[in-house]
């Protein structure tokens, strides 16, 4: 994680602006302007050293593929997706450039732009931050801002679970069903899990819950669990991920979970490297 991610091959750098700073923006939300002033409802001025870099994108290349190479870098680096966002869902694209960025560049169309934030630990234990915000300006050009930066010990990176290093996850797959199954299984979650499990010394964990039926007993409940776990299972199977690589821990209704999108009947799938 000391490097930044390998650059785009279709792009051409434009230049490079070293950051440090004890309170640098971050955005982990959409963000708006009120008054001059920048509004998101997650952000944060992190303590962080690295630097931002500039690339225009080939004109036979595309925004997109730049977005995907980066993503699937930091991914296979292990890391977690805190924020994503596209066109118009990412707020005013004057705003980005301008007041999150500062490189008047980026100014482009509120329509054709996208971001995403990640973060993960390093094999010390450190901490760290990748953004990389592409837009597409007036005159059609195209360009990619990538920030790699290294947070303080001890700062807190909101929505990430820091841990050990040894941990990712976990993701919340909803499903439904008794003799067959259907799981709320997102693209976006399936190419972390992908990315997550693509080293062979790593377990992948699937903790099954469901919901305790008025006229079923607790046995019954965690054995429905295990049945949907095992579905599952098949389904990563066959996307890519080893059986041997599997894990199923059916908890059934045995533990609540206070956090909204964390009830129900669902999966809880957790990557854990071996040490």
């Amino acid at each position: 994680m000391r490097t930044a991610p390998e650059a785009f091959p279709q792009s051409r750098l434009q230049l490079t602006k070293s950051i440090e700073s004890s309170g640098h923006l971050v955005l982990f939300s959409p963000i708006r302007e009120v008054r001059n002033e920048i509004r998101s409802k997650v952000l944060a001025r992190l303590p962080v050293r690295g630097e931002g870099q500039l690339y225009e994108i080939n004109r036979d290349a595309s925004r997109q593929e730049a977005r995907n190479h980066y993503l699937k870098r930091m991914q296979a680096r292990g890391a977690q997706i805190l924020f994503e966002c596209s066109g118009i869902n990412c707020g005013r694209s004057n705003v980005w450039a301008n007041q999150v960025f500062e490189q008047p560049k980026l100014l482009g169309r509120d329509t054709d732009q996208d971001y995403f934030v990640v973060a993960a630990l390093d094999d010390q234990g450190r901490q760290w931050l990748t953004s990389v915000y592409t837009v597409t300006r007036g005159n059609l050009r195209e360009y990619v801002w990538v920030e790699h930066l290294n947070v303080t010990q001890g700062a807190v990176i909101p929505g990430f679970e820091a841990g050990n290093g040894r941990m990712q996850g976990p993701l919340v797959v909803p499903w439904q069903g008794g003799i067959s199954y259907r799981f709320e299984f997102t693209t976006s979650d399936r190419r972390k899990l992908l990315a997550w499990s693509e080293k062979e010394d790593s377990d992948v964990v699937l903790v099954a819950f469901s919901e305790l039926s008025d006229d079923e007993t607790f046995e019954a409940a965690v054995e429905r669990s295990d049945q949907a776990a095992q579905s599952f299972a098949d389904l990563l199977n066959k996307i890519g991920v080893s059986r041997s690589q599997i894990r199923i821990l059916p908890v059934g209704p045995a533990v609540k979970q206070t956090a909204p999108n964390r009830q129900g009947n669902r999966l809880e799938v957790v990557v854990i490297k071996r040490p």
